[in-house]
C-alpha cells in the first residue's frame, strides 16, 4: 500500500474509532451511573422502579425507570447500539490497516516467535473472535455465581495476555488483548443486550408478561461492559509506553494495570453507597507506583568505552533508515514522531528515549526490521551511560 495513502487511512480510521468510542463509553458510563444512583425509596409512582433528578446545561431533568414498561409503547424510542457497532467496525479495520498490512513491522517480533505474517494474523484474529465464545460459555455456565464468573473471565484474559505475549510483538499482544475485550463488549450488545431490549419492546406491544431473566441478563452483560472499559482504553494508548509492553514481563504488567483499572471503575460504580471503599483509590495509586518500580530499567555497567563514531554508525545503519528527514525504509514518508537520528547532536538530544526503546525494552527498531544485534544494543547502552553527567 502506498505509504501516504496508508498514513491517511490510518488517521481516518483512528479518528472515527476515537469519536464513536467516546460516544459508546460515555453512554455506558452514564447509564451505569444512572442505574446506581436511582432513588428507589418508597413511595414511587405505580410501575416506577426509581427516579432521579439532575441539573445540567442550564436545565432540570427528571428521569424515571419503569419496573417493566409504560402502558403504551412511546415514540420515538431511542436506542443505543450503533455507537458500539461502529466502534468495533472501525477498530477492527484499524487493526487490519496498522497490524495486518504491515505484519512484519508491527505484528511479528522474531525475537519472540519467528512467525510468517499469515500465522501472526491467524493468531490475532483467532484470539479476538475466540474470546467471545469463551466468555459467553463462562457466562452461561456461571451466571448464578457472579464472583466465580468474574474470576473465570479474569483468568481467561490473563491467560490470553500471557499466550499472545509469547507469540506476537509486545505492542501487538497488548492491542489484541484490548481488541478481544472490545469484541466481547460489542458482542454483548449485539447478541444479548439489544435482543433483550427488543424482547421487552415486543412484550409491551403484545401486552404479555416479560420474563424478568431477560432484563437481568442484559443488565449483567451491561455491567460487565462497564468494568471492561478502562482496560480497553489503556490498551488503546499503550503503544505510546514501551516500558509496559516492552518489559520482560509485559503480559503481567498488562494484567496488573487492568486490575487497577477495574478497581478504580468499581469505586466509581459504588461510591454512591458512601465512602467505605474510598481506600480503593489510594491503593490503586500505590499499585501504579509498584508497577512503575517493577518496570524500572537497570543501569548498564562495565564494558569498553564506546566512541562517538561507533555510536553514529549503529544509529545510521539501524535507526536512521526510518528516523531521517527522508526515510529509506519502505512504508515511511516522514520520521516517526518527527525524530531524526542521523547526526550526533540529534542522537544526544534523544538519548534517554533511545535507551528506553532500544536498550531497555528492545521495542525499536520496529519489528527489528534492520536486524539490530544484542551486542549493538549493549554498545548503545554503554555510550548513553557515558553521556550522563
Amino acid at each position: 500500500m502506498d505509504a501516504h495513502l496508508h498514513e491517511w487511512l490510518n488517521l481516518l480510521l483512528r479518528w472515527i474509532h476515537f469519536i464513536v468510542g467516546v460516544a459508546w463509553i460515555g453512554a455506558s458510563f452514564y447509564f451505569n451511573w444512572l442505574e446506581n444512583n436511582l432513588d428507589r425509596r418508597p413511595p414511587q409512582e405505580d410501575g416506577i422502579a426509581g427516579n432521579l433528578w439532575a441539573v445540567h446545561g442550564g436545565g432540570f431533568y427528571h428521569l424515571k425507570k419503569f419496573s417493566t414498561g409504560p402502558d403504551t409503547l412511546p415514540s420515538p424510542l431511542h436506542w443505543f447500539k450503533w455507537e458500539a457497532y461502529t466502534t468495533w467496525l472501525s477498530g477492527f479495520s484499524l487493526l487490519v490497516v496498522v497490524y495486518y498490512v504491515n505484519a512484519r513491522a508491527w505484528l511479528i517480533d522474531p525475537a519472540v516467535m519467528a512467525l510468517e505474517p499469515w500465522q501472526g494474523i491467524a493468531v490475532g484474529v483467532g484470539a479476538v473472535l475466540g474470546s467471545w465464545f469463551v466468555y459467553d460459555a463462562l457466562c452461561r455456565a456461571l451466571r448464578a455465581r457472579p464472583v466465580a464468573l468474574a474470576l473465570a473471565v479474569f483468568a481467561w484474559f490473563a491467560l490470553l495476555a500471557f499466550v499472545l505475549a509469547n507469540l506476537l510483538s509486545g505492542r501487538a499482544a497488548y492491542i489484541h488483548v484490548g481488541a478481544a475485550i472490545g469484541t466481547v463488549m460489542v458482542a454483548n450488545v449485539f447478541f444479548v443486550i439489544i435482543p433483550a431490549q427488543k424482547e421487552m419492546v415486543a412484550a409491551l406491544a403484545e401486552r404479555r408478561a416479560l420474563d424478568p431473566a431477560t432484563g437481568e441478563n442484559g443488565l449483567l452483560r451491561s455491567r460487565h461492559n462497564n468494568y471492561l472499559t478502562l482496560p480497553v482504553l489503556f490498551t488503546m494508548i499503550s503503544s505510546h509506553f514501551p516500558s509496559t509492553y516492552g518489559n520482560a514481563h509485559g503480559w503481567l504488567v498488562l494484567v496488573l494495570l487492568s486490575v487497577t483499572g477495574v478497581a478504580v471503575r468499581h469505586y466509581f460504580n459504588v461510591r454512591h453507597r458512601g465512602n467505605r471503599l474510598a481506600w480503593i483509590l489510594p491503593l490503586a495509586f500505590l499499585a501504579m507506583v509498584g508497577i512503575m518500580i517493577m518496570t524500572a530499567p537497570k543501569p548498564v555497567t562495565g564494558g569498553a568505552r564506546v566512541s562517538d563514531a561507533e555510536m553514529l554508525s549503529i544509529m545510521t545503519s539501524r535507526c536512521a533508515t526510518c528516523h531521517a528527514a527522508n526515510p529509506g525504509q519502505a512504508g515511511f514518508t516522514a520520521p516517526p514522531k518527527g525524530i531524526e537520528l542521523d547526526t550526533l547532536d540529534k542522537i544526544r538530544a534523544q538519548r534517554d528515549a533511545i535507551n528506553q526503546v532500544t536498550v531497555v525494552t528492545h521495542t525499536m527498531p520496529i519489528g527489528n526490521l534492520t536486524g539490530m544485534l544484542p551486542e549493538e544494543r549493549d554498545t548503545v547502552g554503554r555510550w548513553i551511560q557515558a553521556q550522563k553527567p
